[in-house]
């Protein structure tokens, strides 16, 4: 099916292109070496996209604010803020200084009246995931909602298109080809926790190749390979490899048919679904003198 082409009024458009372009450089000129600066990029555009310029002059100026204000203020600082990722003992922390500044105006933005205006909304994101992402191709369409770990670790090809309230999950690494589809509410992984104790977390490479498609609500567990053009049902769990050209779906999904035409080149479905996921496994390196703590407190002993 093909869409319509759709356009905004000249005075919008020429506003939002304006807006995007000046937010881009201003992103490109704070640096991977200076993430103060990238700091008070993001907490200055969130203020004007919140519409509290009015407020935060009041207050940068020394002026009464009440709590409930000065809390909302100081908020849109990415370094009042943290997020869950911040907590990860094996994370990049140089990385993360600035991943973090960008999904907190990514999360942010999607917080404001903007994020529903679909043609503006759209190319804001695309700018945001070339400062934000490891690499990110082009073309690329990403809809409101969309969640990640850190975004420094998810390579994204181009043409591809992830829909609303996708979790991508880059604890480990995830790549992603072009003209892939992710469809709203899928989740894809890249870390797994011991069965045991919980705290213990493996991260691994996932891999979904060029033109694959996850629908509705599917997940893809940590360390999977998607072949190219397979297709992911909905609700389906994918806990091992899939084959290139594959029809998969179910809990665990299990390759059901070969997409029609592929059947010369695919593998057989009699020899589809194996596991390769400790291929994949990511090797961290955690610092030695880091402070490390449960916070679950388990005896993790078995009876007897």
């Amino acid at each position: 099916m093909t869409k319509r082409h759709v356009t905004l009024p000249d005075e919008m458009e020429d506003g939002l292109a304006e807006f995007i372009a000046e937010v881009d450089e201003r992103l490109s000129n704070s640096g991977p070496g200076n993430p103060g600066k990238m700091c008070e990029v993001v907490e200055e555009v969130l203020v004007d996209l919140h519409g509290d310029r009015e407020a935060y002059n009041r207050w940068q100026a020394g002026e009464s604010v009440s709590p409930a204000e000065r809390v909302r203020l100081q908020s849109y600082d990415p370094c009042n803020a943290t997020l869950e990722s911040e907590y990860y003992a094996e994370k990049d922390e140089e990385e993360f200084k600035r991943s973090k500044h960008l999904q907190w105006l990514w999360r942010q933005f999607d917080a404001t009246p903007m994020a529903d205006n679909v043609a503006f909304a759209l190319r804001f994101r695309a700018m945001l995931a070339d400062h934000f992402f490891e690499e990110c191709g082009e073309d690329c369409r990403f809809f409101k909602g969309i969640t990640f770990t850190y975004g420094h670790n998810i390579t994204i090809g181009d043409n591809a298109v992830v829909h609303d309230d996708v979790h991508l999950d880059d604890r480990g690494k995830l790549t992603i080809g072009d003209r892939v589809s992710i469809s709203d509410d899928a989740h894809i992984y890249s870390h797994d926790h011991d069965i045991v104790d919980q705290t213990e977390v493996t991260n691994f490479h996932t891999v979904v190749e060029d033109d694959v498609r996850l629908t509705y609500d599917s997940m893809v567990k940590a360390g999977v390979r998607v072949g190219e053009n397979a297709v992911v049902g909905a609700k389906s769990i994918v806990q091992k490899d899939v084959p290139a050209h594959h029809i998969v779906a179910g809990t665990p999904a299990k390759s059901l048919k070969i997409k029609p035409g592929w059947e010369a080149v695919a593998e057989p479905i009699e020899d589809a679904g194996e596991n390769r996921k400790d291929e994949r496994k990511i090797e961290d390196h955690v610092p030695d003198d880091l402070d490390v703590f449960d916070e679950f407190q388990r005896d993790l002993n078995p009876p007897n």
